[in-house]
């Protein structure tokens, strides 16, 4: 049996993963008020907002140390085991967070979410090396991203319908049952890589393999020849720390805005899990908008001839530039409809940015060295991002959020420092003669 458009398949899965993926991270941020009023009754907002924050800063942490864990996993199994792994293990650990009963439980259910759920993001990386062509990767890269901001859509208005007939124990039951269900069709389209799935015609072959090419050159890769430096000569290179940097910039301002929406409009503007539903899913119609204007950015210039230095500095610039006023504005939006734009404005420049940003391991190495920098930048994303929860409590006491958002402008800038000077010319690296 020969299926056209293979790689389309595989990319659609793992987008499907994504969403599945911010459902179930999502879901507690949603459920907070109604898991806070039965675990920690008489407590201040600012009481469980701390409590929250602790809770959340345990699942980043652990997300940071899972990225590292699954690039070098996804590099040693592949990627088809590897988001068995992942999704396997995150799915189960959704559905335990029904048995949580204080900080406790939680964090460590927290925690094996968070390791196990990094897993998508190296594997989502190095899926689109194995299965796409240089010039189609950022738009693959902004399919999968697409599905980060449609489970934010979907996570919202479903979690809080979902609260009107069931607990929000039964809630995470749910939600983990579906991400085990998701393993069934990526077993079976999953069996290979491109060279060798049995499914893929030969024409999508000759047409993969032949675009995996040194950027801007006509010569293809000879695996053989390829640099897959180990980790001490890959952090040896500035370009890969440039990749890092700018990962540890620009993500925290996605987490400031997945961690906090549900509490912001509570705190802010008073609302319950329903009325969130109602105004929670705005912003990321915005990232999905953005997740795919950015791809499509890319590739239309990459088919126009830019070359891919041009094209990524372009496209991240663009979108640091998008984000920067709207994070300001976030100082003072009025009210609630105006808030929830202005934010959708912010996740679409994020969205625009980081699927670009995330193409630059594979722009710049090939074979298993992509997979393990991908997850370096991821760690180091998640870190920073768990130094902004940490702050959070703190910066936004008594509901004044301005602070943090005036951080999220500036990370926007360390953002474009970031690759326009760690990375002169975005190429492959070869190894030193």
């Amino acid at each position: 049996m020969k299926v056209k458009g293979l790689r389309w398949w595989v990319v659609t899965l793992i987008a499907i993963a994504t969403i599945i993926n911010y459902i179930d991270r999502t879901s507690l941020s949603v459920l907070w008020p109604e898991i806070a009023k039965e675990l920690y009754p008489g407590h201040s907002a600012d009481e469980t907002k701390s409590i929250y924050a602790l809770i959340s800063i345990i699942f980043v942490f652990s997300y940071a140390f899972g990225q590292a864990i699954f690039g070098k996993i996804f590099d040693w199994v592949g990627t088809r085991m590897g988001f068995v792994l992942s999704i396997g293990v995150w799915s189960i650990a959704t559905a335990l967070h029904a048995f949580a009963k204080g900080v406790l439980s939680f964090g460590i259910f927290r925690a094996i979410l968070g390791v196990s759920e990094a897993g998508n993001w190296p594997g989502a990386t190095k899926g689109n090396a194995e299965w796409f062509p240089i010039k189609e990767r950022a738009f693959a890269q902004g399919i999968f991203n697409s599905g980060a901001a449609i489970g934010g859509i979907i996570s919202i208005p479903l979690i809080a319908y979902l609260t009107i007939y069931f607990s929000w124990k039964s809630i995470f039951i749910l939600i983990g049952l579906t991400g085990l269900l998701w393993l069934i069709p990526w077993w079976i389209v999953v069996k290979a890589e491109p060279k060798k799935h049995p499914w893929i015609t030969d024409e999508e072959r000759s047409y993969i393999l032949t675009g995996q090419k040194s950027n801007d050159s006509t010569e293809e890769i000879d695996p053989s020849n390829e640099y897959n430096p180990d980790t001490k000569q890959l952090l040896g290179h500035k370009q890969s720390w440039g990749v890092i940097l700018a990962s540890a910039a620009i993500d925290p301002i996605w987490w400031l805005f997945v961690f906090w929406i549900p509490i912001y409009l509570n705190e802010v503007y008073g609302m319950d899990v329903k009325s969130i539903g109602l105004y929670g899913w705005v912003p990321y119609v915005g990232a999905m908008l953005g997740a795919y204007f950015g791809g499509l950015l890319a590739q239309n210039r990459l088919k126009a001839g830019w070359n891919v230095n041009r094209t990524r500095k372009m496209v991240i610039t663009l979108g640091c530039l998008i984000m920067l006023p709207a994070l300001l504005g976030m100082a003072n939006p009025g009210g609630p409809t105006m808030a929830v734009i202005i934010m959708a404005v912010i996740l679409f420049g994020f969205q625009t940015a980081i699927g670009n940003v995330q193409t630059l391991p594979s722009d710049l190495y090939s074979g298993k060295t992509v997979g393990t920098l991908a997850g370096f930048s991821g760690m180091a994303a998640k870190l920073t991002a768990a130094g902004l929860t940490y702050l959070v409590p703190w910066l936004t006491s008594g509901g004044n959020y301005t602070p943090a958002f005036i951080i999220g402008a500036a990370l926007a800038i360390l953002t474009l420092a970031s690759v326009w000077i760690l990375i002169p010319i975005v190429e492959v690296i070869k190894r030193k003669q």
